[in-house]
């Protein structure tokens, strides 16, 4: 077999803005941090907790304590629930199915590995019409930094499944992603649009996606980056 493992946040869910927005909030109505940088390719560590906690020690001068992470957390999932907009939790195009599909064939299998807090990307695939529990998964409650998260979800998809995988592709929108799969050497397909894609592609992403609509090119994709058929 071999694992096909997505984030979550701009490649399942069309959530980036909503998170970015509720995040930055979040910062400010519990802490009183502004003029934050929401360019998160610029963190050494591009996932929630890592994020957080540059952060806030920049700003305070000390780690946060397991206190502050978790009334930054709460509050942060708070207003991502009390969001009523479906819009703002879009999946993106053809993910549902997709991921259905993978999973109900015989050749690959699929795991979640997501920057996000799991409380967060349980509530963003769900509003989506996604379940983020059918599938082995990491997340920042795991680790700061994505490389860790990867090979944390790569190891419960081998427990899960029995076995180890012959390959793994990544599918992540970020540049952030795709150097996390350059520092494991793992195949990456990045999903975007337009700069993006452009970017995603000079990162060193093997194709690029603008969503999962047409499932056939994007799983001949994957046969061919893992010499299936």
């Amino acid at each position: 077999m071999h694992l096909v493992m997505f984030d979550i946040d701009g490649t399942l869910t069309e959530t980036m803005r909503i998170d970015e927005e509720c995040y930055v909030r979040s910062l400010m109505d519990v802490f009183g941090f502004a003029d934050i940088d929401t360019d998160w390719s610029r963190y050494p560590r591009t996932t929630d907790s890592g994020i957080f906690d540059d952060v806030f020690t920049s700003r305070i001068g000390k780690s946060p304590t397991a206190e502050d992470v978790s009334r930054f957390r709460q509050h942060y999932i708070r207003l991502l629930a009390a969001i009523s907009s479906p819009s703002s939790f879009a999946p993106v195009a053809g993910a549902g199915k997709l991921l259905s599909r993978l999973a109900q064939g015989h050749t690959y299998r699929v795991s979640l590995a997501t920057g996000g807090w799991s409380d967060s990307a349980r509530l963003k695939m769900a509003r989506a019409g996604m379940r983020f529990d059918d599938h082995p998964a990491a997340s920042a409650d795991d680790a700061f930094d994505r490389e860790s998260i990867m090979r944390i979800s790569r190891q419960r998809a081998t427990e899960r499944y029995g076995a180890p995988f012959a390959s793994t592709v990544y599918v992540g929108d970020g540049v952030w992603d795709a150097r996390a799969c350059r520092n494991l050497d793992i195949p990456f397909i990045g999903i975007g649009t337009d700069s993006r894609a452009a970017l995603l592609s000079t990162e060193g992403a093997v194709s690029v996606f603008p969503n999962f609509t047409d499932a056939d090119s994007f799983l001949r994709s994957v046969d061919e980056i893992t010499n299936v058929g």
